[in-house]
């Protein structure tokens, strides 16, 4: 147990880092987000290389 970074609140010990959170976002809609912007890159380059396929 790392006694100089983890703290008793209400007989519960939490992560110093747990109580003070950059952002309260649910993590499920920047997965998401994450998921169709690679999607998305990897099927216009997918477009890209079936054109230049079919054109030469």
């Amino acid at each position: 147990m790392i006694v100089y970074t983890i703290n008793e609140i209400g007989g519960v010990v939490v992560n110093e880092f747990e109580k003070d959170v950059q952002t309260k976002r649910n993590d499920v809609v920047d997965s998401g987000v994450a998921f169709v912007a690679s999607f998305a890159f990897f099927a216009i380059i997918f477009i890209i290389a079936t054109a230049i396929k079919m054109i030469g």
